[in-house]
């Protein structure tokens, strides 16, 4: 069974336009009629400026250490860093002593879940001052976006993905209007034209990112993580529909044919991808797909009271990090991401420190939450560094990160936007 092909929604979802498209694809005649409500005006977001004083950068991008450093941040954004003495300091600017501290600039967190305002604020306050969400039940990460752009202490800035483009929408098809004819569907979202229509849905609400799986789950302990879910014709689908706006699309793999469908379909970063095999390394690299491996939430079910959940973590952790050196050593770009989900947020710098435990040494693993993930997000040219018109988004860490990658996972300070984040 299968929809009749509808047309994409506005990029400015109304409820006229709502219930037009939900008429459509319902097979109905019936328009709506209300007029378009006009958004409230939104307040500008907060400006922040802030002198970081004394600490020691590191540059990721040239692996370049500054003893002494300064940073200056105004309106929320690095106007100066470098050396003391070739940095002009504004008088009477607000300063964060950094003394016998190390700064680098706030990380990325490419695989994340936040649902609510808590799990955003924490994901800030282990450093994540940038993210990339992993698709949410009910769109909270476009909400979260928002937060981030009026409050930035309270979220990350985030790259959303709206709802799972997956087989079974269960009860994410409640997440808009425009959904629910889906639920009639007794093969759930497979046709072409119902994945057309969860990723049109998905960029009406704004999402800026589609996500997807080509197999089923390794955190529930019924599912087989190796079972393919969508074909090659499906994820191109997908692919497409998404690439017609200009969107990429990030997938849920673990199989090496589920992981070489995605990838040969288009994909813009394969999730996971435990049993990722040479070939598909090879064809990553030569279509500069990212891999986001998430070792943490790998390593995180070696924990599990569920011996199946328990067994699987002990089996895949070591497979994903030979995958991960392998990715490496061939030059596919890899971007660090926790998968944290359901209220507990993981530091993205563990994720660091298990991409050193791959194999990567530890200035390149670093790049994985910086300048490698910045690239992956779209940007590169605002987060990951700190050097003039990037984002004003910092941690301070106790030590030396290049020696002991450890200190990523508490930092003294973040700053977020050119504002200290209360810790607290």
């Amino acid at each position: 069974m299968c929809v009749d092909p509808a047309p994409p929604p506005a990029s400015h979802l109304t409820r006229r336009g709502v219930l037009t498209a939900a008429a459509v694809l319902a097979g109905t005649t019936a328009l709506a009629t209300a007029p378009r409500a006009e958004a409230a005006p939104r307040p500008a977001p907060p400006a922040g400026d802030l002198v970081i004083d004394g600490g020691t950068l590191l540059d990721p991008a040239a692996g370049e250490v500054v003893e002494d450093g300064v940073v200056v941040i105004r309106d929320g954004v690095v106007r100066a860093a470098g050396a003391r003495g070739r940095v002009e300091v504004p008088a009477g600017a607000a300063r964060l002593d950094a003394r016998g501290r190390w700064v680098l600039p706030g990380l990325v967190d490419a695989h994340i879940h936040l649902n609510t305002a808590a799990e955003a604020r924490d994901a800030v306050r282990k450093g994540a001052t940038s993210a990339r969400s992993g698709s949410t039940n009910f769109y909270q990460d476009i909400a979260v976006r928002e937060l981030a752009r009026q409050v930035p202490g309270r979220a990350p800035r985030l790259k959303a993905a709206g709802v799972f483009v997956t087989p079974d929408l269960g009860d994410t098809v409640l997440a808009d209007p425009e959904l629910t004819p889906l639920a009639r569907l007794a093969d759930g979202v497979r046709s072409p034209e119902a994945l057309r229509r969860v990723v049109e849905v998905n960029l009406a609400r704004g999402a800026d990112v589609i996500k997807t799986r080509v197999n089923e789950r390794a955190g529930l302990p019924e599912q087989d993580p190796l079972t393919q879910v969508y074909s090659h014709e499906q994820l191109s689908e997908i692919v497409a529909a998404a690439g017609r706006r200009g969107k990429g699309v990030l997938c849920h793999s673990y199989s090496e044919r589920g992981c070489h469908d995605a990838v040969t379909a288009g994909i813009r970063s394969l999730e996971h991808g435990v049993f990722v095999g040479e070939r598909t390394l090879h064809e990553m690299r030569r279509r500069n797909t990212f891999f986001t491996p998430t070792l943490s939430a790998i390593a995180g079910m070696i924990d599990s009271p569920n011996p199946v959940l328990a067994e699987r973590g002990r089996t895949y952790l070591p497979i994903l990090k030979d995958a991960v050196r392998a990715a490496h050593e061939l030059g596919v770009p890899l971007a660090a991401g926790t998968d944290s989900s359901g209220g507990e947020v993981d530091p993205i710098g563990r994720e660091v420190q298990l991409m050193h435990e791959a194999g990567l040494p530890a200035l390149d693993a670093i790049r994985t939450a910086t300048t490698s993930a910045a690239s992956l997000l779209g940007v590169e040219r605002e987060v990951g560094r700190l050097a003039p018109g990037f984002s004003g988004d910092a941690v301070v860490l106790s030590g030396d990160p290049l020696q002991d990658l450890s200190v990523l996972s508490a930092p003294v300070h973040v700053v977020r936007a050119g504002q200290v984040v209360d810790l607290g």
